[in-house]
Protein backbone atom coordinates (compact mmCIF):
# COMPACT_ATOMS: atom_id res chain seq x y z
CA UNK A 1 0.00 0.00 0.00
CA UNK A 2 0.94 3.51 -0.76
CA UNK A 3 0.20 6.89 1.64
CA UNK A 4 -0.02 10.07 0.14
CA UNK A 5 1.07 11.47 -2.81
CA UNK A 6 4.19 14.40 -1.24
CA UNK A 7 7.27 16.38 -1.92
CA UNK A 8 10.20 17.64 0.42
CA UNK A 9 11.27 21.09 0.23
CA UNK A 10 14.99 21.34 0.94
CA UNK A 11 17.72 23.73 0.42
CA UNK A 12 21.43 23.89 0.52
CA UNK A 13 21.79 25.19 3.77
CA UNK A 14 19.45 27.24 6.12
CA UNK A 15 18.59 30.57 5.63
CA UNK A 16 17.73 29.89 2.01
CA UNK A 17 14.00 30.74 2.23
CA UNK A 18 12.82 27.33 2.57
CA UNK A 19 10.63 28.24 5.43
CA UNK A 20 8.65 31.21 3.67
CA UNK A 21 8.98 29.44 0.49
CA UNK A 22 6.92 26.14 2.46
CA UNK A 23 4.57 28.66 3.69
CA UNK A 24 3.54 30.50 0.64
CA UNK A 25 2.96 27.06 -1.10
CA UNK A 26 0.51 25.80 2.13
CA UNK A 27 -1.34 28.88 1.93
CA UNK A 28 -1.47 29.36 -1.60
CA UNK A 29 -2.94 25.55 -1.95
CA UNK A 30 -5.49 26.14 1.13
CA UNK A 31 -6.52 28.84 -1.05
CA UNK A 32 -6.81 26.49 -3.96
CA UNK A 33 -9.03 23.98 -1.46
CA UNK A 34 -6.29 21.55 -1.88
CA UNK A 35 -6.52 19.27 1.21
CA UNK A 36 -3.00 19.29 1.87
CA UNK A 37 -0.78 17.85 5.35
CA UNK A 38 2.66 19.61 5.97
CA UNK A 39 5.18 18.18 7.94
CA UNK A 40 8.50 18.97 9.45
CA UNK A 41 11.94 17.07 9.53
CA UNK A 42 14.23 16.88 12.57
CA UNK A 43 13.28 18.49 15.96
CA UNK A 44 11.40 21.88 15.46
CA UNK A 45 8.72 23.80 17.77
CA UNK A 46 8.31 27.07 15.76
CA UNK A 47 8.07 26.38 12.41
CA UNK A 48 5.18 23.56 12.56
CA UNK A 49 3.39 26.63 13.84
CA UNK A 50 3.74 28.62 11.09
CA UNK A 51 2.74 25.69 8.58
CA UNK A 52 -0.32 25.03 10.99
CA UNK A 53 -1.18 28.97 10.29
CA UNK A 54 -0.32 28.89 6.81
CA UNK A 55 -2.65 25.50 6.03
CA UNK A 56 -5.21 25.30 8.91
CA UNK A 57 -4.30 22.08 9.50
CA UNK A 58 -1.90 20.46 12.44
CA UNK A 59 1.85 19.88 11.51
CA UNK A 60 3.93 17.28 13.04
CA UNK A 61 7.20 16.54 13.00
CA UNK A 62 8.87 13.79 11.04
CA UNK A 63 12.55 12.38 13.08
CA UNK A 64 14.58 9.59 11.26
CA UNK A 65 17.13 10.03 13.74
CA UNK A 66 15.35 10.36 17.04
CA UNK A 67 12.05 7.81 15.73
CA UNK A 68 12.00 4.52 16.03
CA UNK A 69 10.51 3.18 12.56
CA UNK A 70 7.49 2.32 14.13
CA UNK A 71 6.60 5.71 15.53
CA UNK A 72 7.85 7.46 12.65
CA UNK A 73 5.66 5.49 10.83
CA UNK A 74 2.65 6.27 13.08
CA UNK A 75 3.46 10.18 12.88
CA UNK A 76 3.58 10.15 8.60
CA UNK A 77 0.19 8.01 8.50
CA UNK A 78 -1.44 11.35 9.48
CA UNK A 79 -1.09 13.16 6.24
CA UNK A 80 -2.34 9.60 4.17
CA UNK A 81 -5.82 11.22 3.81
CA UNK A 82 -4.54 14.35 2.35
CA UNK A 83 -4.44 14.89 -1.20
CA UNK A 84 -0.68 16.29 -1.29
CA UNK A 85 1.71 16.45 1.76
CA UNK A 86 4.44 18.71 1.63
CA UNK A 87 6.68 18.32 3.86
CA UNK A 88 9.65 21.27 4.81
CA UNK A 89 13.75 19.53 5.19
CA UNK A 90 16.25 20.84 8.04
CA UNK A 91 18.96 22.96 7.34
CA UNK A 92 21.16 21.97 4.57
CA UNK A 93 19.92 18.98 2.70
CA UNK A 94 22.28 16.01 3.41
CA UNK A 95 22.69 17.57 6.82
CA UNK A 96 21.58 15.74 10.24
CA UNK A 97 23.32 13.50 12.80
CA UNK A 98 26.80 11.86 11.57
CA UNK A 99 26.18 9.62 8.26
CA UNK A 100 23.16 11.90 7.73
CA UNK A 101 20.41 10.40 9.68
CA UNK A 102 17.43 13.16 10.31
CA UNK A 103 17.87 14.87 7.45
CA UNK A 104 15.91 15.93 5.05
CA UNK A 105 17.65 13.54 2.18
CA UNK A 106 17.23 10.44 4.27
CA UNK A 107 13.15 10.86 5.07
CA UNK A 108 13.19 11.38 1.33
CA UNK A 109 14.76 7.99 0.77
CA UNK A 110 12.54 6.54 3.68
CA UNK A 111 8.93 7.80 2.14
CA UNK A 112 10.31 8.34 -1.49
CA UNK A 113 9.20 11.69 -1.91
CA UNK A 114 11.04 13.75 -3.84
CA UNK A 115 12.90 16.62 -3.39
CA UNK A 116 12.15 20.41 -4.65
CA UNK A 117 15.53 22.50 -3.85
CA UNK A 118 15.54 26.18 -2.86
CA UNK A 119 18.32 27.81 -4.10
CA UNK A 120 19.20 31.04 -2.60
CA UNK A 121 20.53 33.04 -6.26
CA UNK A 122 21.34 36.23 -4.38
CA UNK A 123 24.88 36.94 -5.60
CA UNK A 124 24.83 34.05 -7.72
CA UNK A 125 24.52 33.56 -11.99
CA UNK A 126 25.83 30.95 -14.06
CA UNK A 127 27.54 29.29 -11.08
CA UNK A 128 24.34 28.19 -9.53
CA UNK A 129 24.69 25.12 -12.15
CA UNK A 130 27.86 23.81 -10.87
CA UNK A 131 26.19 23.83 -7.33
CA UNK A 132 22.83 22.07 -8.71
CA UNK A 133 24.69 20.11 -10.58
CA UNK A 134 26.43 18.64 -7.46
CA UNK A 135 23.28 18.20 -5.41
CA UNK A 136 21.56 16.07 -8.14
CA UNK A 137 24.77 13.51 -8.48
CA UNK A 138 25.30 13.42 -4.97
CA UNK A 139 23.24 10.95 -3.64
CA UNK A 140 21.55 8.78 -6.45
CA UNK A 141 18.87 7.31 -4.18
CA UNK A 142 17.72 10.78 -3.41
CA UNK A 143 15.23 12.36 -6.60
CA UNK A 144 16.22 15.95 -6.47
CA UNK A 145 12.93 16.50 -8.90
CA UNK A 146 12.98 20.01 -9.36
CA UNK A 147 14.37 23.73 -8.04
CA UNK A 148 12.86 26.87 -7.15
CA UNK A 149 15.30 29.89 -7.35
CA UNK A 150 15.11 32.45 -4.62
CA UNK A 151 15.69 36.08 -3.94
CA UNK A 152 15.94 36.56 -7.89
CA UNK A 153 17.12 39.99 -8.89
CA UNK A 154 15.30 40.42 -12.20
CA UNK A 155 13.22 38.77 -15.16
CA UNK A 156 16.92 38.70 -16.99
CA UNK A 157 18.77 37.24 -13.83
CA UNK A 158 15.70 34.08 -13.59
CA UNK A 159 16.63 33.84 -17.63
CA UNK A 160 20.27 33.34 -16.93
CA UNK A 161 19.59 30.94 -14.19
CA UNK A 162 17.50 28.89 -16.28
CA UNK A 163 19.93 28.60 -18.96
CA UNK A 164 22.65 27.39 -16.67
CA UNK A 165 20.78 24.75 -15.46
CA UNK A 166 19.38 23.54 -18.91
CA UNK A 167 21.57 20.77 -19.49
CA UNK A 168 20.62 19.39 -16.06
CA UNK A 169 17.68 16.40 -15.12
CA UNK A 170 15.97 18.85 -13.02
CA UNK A 171 12.94 20.94 -13.64
CA UNK A 172 12.82 24.69 -13.14
CA UNK A 173 9.57 25.35 -11.00
CA UNK A 174 9.90 29.27 -11.29
CA UNK A 175 12.34 31.95 -9.20
CA UNK A 176 11.14 34.07 -6.38
CA UNK A 177 11.77 37.60 -6.35
CA UNK A 178 13.84 39.76 -3.86
CA UNK A 179 11.28 41.26 -1.31
CA UNK A 180 12.59 42.41 1.68
CA UNK A 181 8.51 41.96 2.72
CA UNK A 182 8.79 38.49 2.68
CA UNK A 183 11.23 38.16 5.78
CA UNK A 184 10.01 36.79 8.85
CA UNK A 185 11.19 38.25 12.37
CA UNK A 186 13.81 35.85 14.64
CA UNK A 187 15.26 35.99 18.24
CA UNK A 188 17.54 33.38 19.55
CA UNK A 189 16.19 30.08 18.85
CA UNK A 190 14.71 30.82 15.64
CA UNK A 191 11.66 32.75 14.13
CA UNK A 192 9.72 35.13 16.59
CA UNK A 193 6.83 32.60 17.58
CA UNK A 194 4.08 32.56 14.87
CA UNK A 195 1.74 33.57 18.25
CA UNK A 196 3.59 36.33 18.47
CA UNK A 197 3.57 37.93 15.21
CA UNK A 198 0.64 40.94 14.55
CA UNK A 199 -0.06 40.39 10.98
CA UNK A 200 0.75 37.10 10.02
CA UNK A 201 -2.17 36.38 7.67
CA UNK A 202 -1.41 39.25 5.98
CA UNK A 203 1.71 38.59 5.57
CA UNK A 204 1.15 34.46 4.42
CA UNK A 205 -1.46 36.04 2.50
CA UNK A 206 1.34 38.28 0.40
CA UNK A 207 3.61 35.08 -0.01
CA UNK A 208 0.64 33.04 -1.17
CA UNK A 209 -0.01 35.84 -4.17
CA UNK A 210 3.97 35.65 -4.74
CA UNK A 211 3.97 31.87 -5.45
CA UNK A 212 0.87 32.30 -7.36
CA UNK A 213 2.74 35.13 -9.90
CA UNK A 214 6.40 33.49 -10.05
CA UNK A 215 6.01 29.45 -9.37
CA UNK A 216 4.21 26.60 -11.71
CA UNK A 217 2.14 25.39 -8.65
CA UNK A 218 0.61 22.42 -11.25
CA UNK A 219 4.03 21.71 -12.09
CA UNK A 220 5.03 21.24 -8.86
CA UNK A 221 1.98 19.11 -7.34
CA UNK A 222 2.75 17.20 -10.41
CA UNK A 223 5.80 16.02 -8.75
CA UNK A 224 4.72 14.52 -6.18
CA UNK A 225 5.20 10.97 -5.13
CA UNK A 226 2.99 8.25 -3.38
CA UNK A 227 4.58 7.96 0.07
CA UNK A 228 6.16 3.99 0.42
CA UNK A 229 5.01 2.71 3.83
CA UNK A 230 7.03 1.31 6.21
CA UNK A 231 7.06 -1.51 9.12
CA UNK A 232 3.73 -1.21 10.87
CA UNK A 233 2.85 1.87 12.81
CA UNK A 234 3.75 1.04 16.53
CA UNK A 235 5.68 3.93 17.93
CA UNK A 236 3.87 6.07 21.12
CA UNK A 237 6.95 8.63 21.93
CA UNK A 238 7.02 9.14 25.17
CA UNK A 239 5.74 6.89 28.38
CA UNK A 240 2.12 7.93 29.21
CA UNK A 241 3.05 10.41 32.43
CA UNK A 242 0.09 9.72 34.09
CA UNK A 243 -3.91 9.55 33.61
CA UNK A 244 -4.45 12.83 33.65
CA UNK A 245 -1.92 15.12 32.24
CA UNK A 246 -1.71 19.07 33.18
CA UNK A 247 -0.19 20.62 30.06
CA UNK A 248 1.37 23.79 30.29
CA UNK A 249 0.58 26.43 27.20
CA UNK A 250 0.87 29.83 26.36
CA UNK A 251 3.61 32.24 24.50
CA UNK A 252 6.24 30.69 27.33
CA UNK A 253 5.42 27.38 27.36
CA UNK A 254 4.74 25.92 23.26
CA UNK A 255 7.83 23.34 22.74
CA UNK A 256 5.67 20.44 22.85
CA UNK A 257 4.78 18.02 19.37
CA UNK A 258 1.18 17.23 18.64
CA UNK A 259 2.10 13.55 17.70
CA UNK A 260 2.93 13.14 21.58
CA UNK A 261 -0.32 14.87 22.46
CA UNK A 262 -2.08 12.35 19.82
CA UNK A 263 -0.24 9.28 21.42
CA UNK A 264 -1.21 10.04 25.38
CA UNK A 265 -4.42 10.36 23.82
CA UNK A 266 -4.65 7.26 22.14
CA UNK A 267 -3.24 5.36 25.24
CA UNK A 268 -6.07 6.70 27.35
CA UNK A 269 -5.12 9.51 29.07
CA UNK A 270 -6.79 13.03 30.14
CA UNK A 271 -5.13 16.11 28.54
CA UNK A 272 -5.91 19.64 30.19
CA UNK A 273 -3.80 22.84 29.70
CA UNK A 274 -3.05 25.66 32.11
CA UNK A 275 -1.30 28.53 30.84
CA UNK A 276 1.48 29.92 33.68
CA UNK A 277 1.35 33.22 32.14
CA UNK A 278 -2.24 34.07 33.03
CA UNK A 279 -1.33 32.55 36.64
CA UNK A 280 -3.08 29.21 36.22
CA UNK A 281 -2.56 26.48 38.33
CA UNK A 282 -2.37 23.03 36.86
CA UNK A 283 -5.69 20.25 37.42
CA UNK A 284 -5.82 19.63 40.82
CA UNK A 285 -6.90 16.56 39.32
CA UNK A 286 -3.85 15.54 37.40
CA UNK A 287 -1.78 12.90 38.22
CA UNK A 288 1.05 14.38 36.25
CA UNK A 289 1.98 17.69 35.25
CA UNK A 290 4.22 18.49 31.80
CA UNK A 291 6.10 21.58 31.46
CA UNK A 292 7.28 22.04 27.89
CA UNK A 293 10.32 24.24 26.42
CA UNK A 294 9.81 28.01 25.31
CA UNK A 295 10.78 30.91 26.27
CA UNK A 296 10.22 31.95 30.06
CA UNK A 297 13.35 33.66 30.14
CA UNK A 298 11.61 36.42 28.38
CA UNK A 299 9.05 36.27 30.93
CA UNK A 300 10.76 35.41 33.96
CA UNK A 301 9.47 38.58 36.21
CA UNK A 302 6.57 37.84 35.52
CA UNK A 303 6.45 34.32 36.34
CA UNK A 304 8.14 35.13 39.23
CA UNK A 305 5.22 37.01 40.16
CA UNK A 306 2.30 34.16 39.45
CA UNK A 307 1.70 32.50 43.12
CA UNK A 308 -1.16 30.57 42.15
CA UNK A 309 0.56 29.20 39.07
CA UNK A 310 3.81 28.42 41.24
CA UNK A 311 1.89 27.42 44.33
CA UNK A 312 -0.44 25.00 42.31
CA UNK A 313 3.04 23.36 40.80
CA UNK A 314 4.28 22.98 44.08
CA UNK A 315 0.88 21.62 45.44
CA UNK A 316 0.89 18.79 42.57
CA UNK A 317 4.33 18.05 43.27
CA UNK A 318 3.70 17.75 47.45
CA UNK A 319 0.68 15.20 46.47
CA UNK A 320 2.38 12.86 44.51
CA UNK A 321 1.74 14.50 40.80
CA UNK A 322 4.75 13.67 39.00
CA UNK A 323 6.06 16.67 37.29
CA UNK A 324 8.47 16.86 34.86
CA UNK A 325 9.46 19.54 32.69
CA UNK A 326 11.90 20.14 29.77
CA UNK A 327 14.41 22.63 29.21
CA UNK A 328 11.94 26.20 29.63
CA UNK A 329 10.31 23.94 31.72
CA UNK A 330 12.62 22.78 33.60
CA UNK A 331 14.26 26.28 34.48
CA UNK A 332 10.97 27.36 36.13
CA UNK A 333 11.10 24.34 37.99
CA UNK A 334 14.67 25.45 39.37
CA UNK A 335 15.48 27.83 41.73
CA UNK A 336 16.18 30.86 39.93
CA UNK A 337 16.33 32.12 36.51
CA UNK A 338 18.96 34.95 35.62
CA UNK A 339 17.48 36.91 32.40
CA UNK A 340 19.88 38.49 29.69
CA UNK A 341 20.04 41.84 32.17
CA UNK A 342 21.28 39.90 34.88
CA UNK A 343 18.11 39.92 37.03
CA UNK A 344 17.96 36.84 39.08
CA UNK A 345 13.93 35.93 39.66
CA UNK A 346 13.02 33.14 41.63
CA UNK A 347 11.06 30.29 40.50
CA UNK A 348 9.39 27.30 41.77
CA UNK A 349 12.59 25.72 43.73
CA UNK A 350 11.30 22.30 43.00
CA UNK A 351 14.66 21.19 41.18
CA UNK A 352 18.29 22.64 42.38
CA UNK A 353 18.70 24.30 38.83
CA UNK A 354 20.04 27.50 38.57
CA UNK A 355 20.38 29.06 35.19
CA UNK A 356 20.97 32.50 33.60
CA UNK A 357 20.54 33.95 30.23
CA UNK A 358 23.55 36.96 31.08
CA UNK A 359 26.08 34.98 29.86
CA UNK A 360 24.32 33.04 26.64
CA UNK A 361 26.35 29.73 25.65
CA UNK A 362 24.29 28.13 22.83
CA UNK A 363 23.52 23.90 23.85
CA UNK A 364 22.40 22.35 20.38
CA UNK A 365 22.53 18.68 18.85
CA UNK A 366 20.57 15.58 19.07
CA UNK A 367 21.12 13.60 22.34
CA UNK A 368 20.64 10.52 23.63
CA UNK A 369 19.76 9.95 27.25
CA UNK A 370 19.82 7.03 29.80
CA UNK A 371 17.43 7.29 33.00
CA UNK A 372 19.45 6.47 36.22
CA UNK A 373 16.66 4.81 38.44
CA UNK A 374 13.48 3.61 37.54
CA UNK A 375 10.16 6.14 37.76
CA UNK A 376 7.32 7.30 35.29
CA UNK A 377 9.41 7.69 32.43
CA UNK A 378 10.39 4.09 32.76
CA UNK A 379 12.99 1.27 33.91
CA UNK A 380 16.11 1.81 35.06
CA UNK A 381 18.59 2.23 32.16
CA UNK A 382 15.74 2.85 29.85
CA UNK A 383 17.21 4.84 27.03
CA UNK A 384 15.55 8.16 24.82
CA UNK A 385 16.53 10.09 21.85
CA UNK A 386 15.77 13.80 22.16
CA UNK A 387 17.15 17.05 21.25
CA UNK A 388 18.72 19.76 23.12
CA UNK A 389 18.87 23.45 22.20
CA UNK A 390 18.95 26.61 24.48
CA UNK A 391 21.37 29.27 25.20
CA UNK A 392 21.23 29.11 28.72
CA UNK A 393 23.98 28.86 31.18
CA UNK A 394 23.63 26.62 33.94
CA UNK A 395 25.42 28.30 36.85
CA UNK A 396 24.55 25.63 39.52
CA UNK A 397 22.78 22.16 39.09
CA UNK A 398 23.99 20.55 42.36
CA UNK A 399 21.48 18.93 45.52
CA UNK A 400 19.64 16.29 43.50
CA UNK A 401 20.17 13.27 42.23
CA UNK A 402 20.73 13.19 38.16
CA UNK A 403 18.11 12.08 36.31
CA UNK A 404 19.74 10.69 32.85
CA UNK A 405 23.35 9.79 31.60
CA UNK A 406 23.95 11.77 28.33
CA UNK A 407 25.97 11.67 25.09
CA UNK A 408 25.74 12.75 21.46
CA UNK A 409 25.89 11.35 18.73
CA UNK A 410 29.65 10.79 18.23
CA UNK A 411 29.04 9.24 21.40
CA UNK A 412 30.84 11.44 23.78
CA UNK A 413 29.50 12.12 27.28
CA UNK A 414 27.62 15.84 28.22
CA UNK A 415 26.68 17.31 31.30
CA UNK A 416 23.11 18.11 30.38
CA UNK A 417 22.35 15.10 32.89
CA UNK A 418 19.13 16.95 34.36
CA UNK A 419 17.85 16.42 38.06
CA UNK A 420 15.63 14.31 40.19
CA UNK A 421 13.62 14.93 43.89
CA UNK A 422 11.78 12.43 44.29
CA UNK A 423 8.59 12.47 41.69
CA UNK A 424 9.80 15.72 40.30
CA UNK A 425 12.23 15.42 37.42
CA UNK A 426 13.44 17.45 34.40
CA UNK A 427 16.54 18.24 31.98
CA UNK A 428 17.35 20.83 29.35
CA UNK A 429 16.53 17.79 26.63
CA UNK A 430 13.32 17.90 24.64
CA UNK A 431 12.63 13.80 24.42
CA UNK A 432 11.23 12.72 21.30
CA UNK A 433 11.12 8.65 21.38
CA UNK A 434 13.00 5.61 23.41
CA UNK A 435 14.73 3.21 21.95
CA UNK A 436 12.46 0.45 22.84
Amino acid sequence: MKGAPGLIIAAPASGSGKTTLTLALLRHLRDQNIDVASFKVGPDYIDPAFHEAASGAPCRNADSWAMRPGTLESVLSHGDSAELVVCEGVMGLFDGAPGGGGSAAELSRITGWPIILIVDVQGMGASVAALVEGFCRHDPEVNLAGIIFNRVGSPRHLALLREAVSSLDVKVLGGMPRDEALSLPDRHLGLVQAAEHPALDLFLDFAANIVALHIDVAAVRALAAPRKKGEPANGSGLPILGQHIAVARDLAFLFSYPAQFDAWRSAGAELSFFSPLEDEAPSDKADAVFLPGGYPELHAGRLAGNEVFLGGLKNAAARGAFVYGECGGYMVMGQGLEDAEGLRHEMAGLLPLEASFATRHRNLGYRTAQLHEAGPLGAASQVFRGHEFHYATIVGEEGGDPLFQCSDTHGEAISSHGARRGNVMGSFIHLIDSES
